[in-house]
C-alpha cells in the first residue's frame, strides 16, 4: 500500500500502539497503515458516504459525519493524535475545526497544499485566472476548496493562538524539502501541533 506523501509522513511519526482519530480519512488508508504496521487503535470521520463504505469494508471502525459540526462530540483529550489530511482548507469554520482537532487529541496532525507555492503565484500573476495545477487540480467553481490558505498564513495563526509546533514538514513533489522558503517553495506542508490539554499540563 503506498500512502500519499503527507500520509506517509505523519504515519512515521504516530506512536505505536497509539490511539488516532482520522478526521476526513477518506477511503481509511492512512487508518489501515497504521493499524496493520502499528498495531495503532485507528478510528474515522469521513463526510463521503462511498469512502466510509469502502473504509468499513476495509475493517475500519469509520463513522459517517462532518467536521464542521460533529467534533463538539468528542471528550477532550480522547486520542492521542487528532489527524486533519487535506481537509482543513475544505471546512466552512476551520479556526473552530483547528480548536476541536486540538481539544480532542495529545497531538494533532495537520496537512494541507500551499496556495501561495510559486506555481500557483505565476499563474495568477501571468494568467490572471485562478490557478489549475496538479496540486488544486479542480477548478474555481468545482473545488472543494472554500478556505484556501498558506503556510505563512497557518504559522501566523498558531503564533497569534500560542499553539506549539512539534514538526513541520514541507513537500514539493512528493519529496521532503527544506523549510527556508517554505512560503514559496513547499506544496504541501504537515505540523504537528501539541494539544490544548497537553500544553496545559506541560
Amino acid at each position: 500500500m503506498t500512502l500519499r506523501p503527507d500520509l506517509a509522513v505523519i504515519a512515521d511519526h504516530v506512536a505505536p500502539g497509539a490511539r488516532v482519530l482520522d478526521i476526513g480519512c477518506g477511503d481509511g488508508m492512512l487508518m489501515a497503515a497504521l493499524r496493520d504496521a502499528k498495531g495503532v487503535d485507528a478510528r474515522g470521520l469521513e463526510l463521503d458516504a462511498r469512502n466510509v463504505a469502502d473504509a468499513v469494508g476495509r475493517g475500519l471502525p469509520v463513522i459517517q459525519g462532518d467536521a464542521d459540526t460533529d467534533l463538539a462530540d468528542y471528550p477532550a483529550q480522547s486520542f492521542d493524535y487528532a489527524i486533519l489530511s487535506q481537509t482543513l482548507q475544505t471546512c466552512r469554520a476551520p479556526d473552530k475545526v483547528l480548536a476541536d482537532l486540538l481539544r480532542i487529541g495529545r497531538r494533532a496532525f495537520v496537512s494541507f497544499p500551499n496556495f501561495a507555492h510559486w506555481r500557483v503565484r505565476l499563474s495568477l500573476l501571468w494568467g490572471g485566472r485562478m490557478p489549475v495545477t496538479p496540486l488544486l487540480p479542480e477548478r474555481w467553481y468545482d473545488t472543494p476548496n472554500i478556505h484556501h490558505l498558506t503556510i505563512d498564513d497557518f504559522r501566523a495563526y498558531l503564533n497569534e493562538n500560542g499553539v506549539a509546533v512539534e514538526g513541520a514538514w514541507f513537500l514539493t513533489r512528493g519529496r521532503k524539502t527544506t523549510s527556508a522558503a517554505a512560503n514559496v517553495l513547499a506544496e504541501h506542508a504537515v505540523f504537528l501541533l501539541r494539544g490544548t490539554g497537553a500544553r496545559d499540563a506541560g
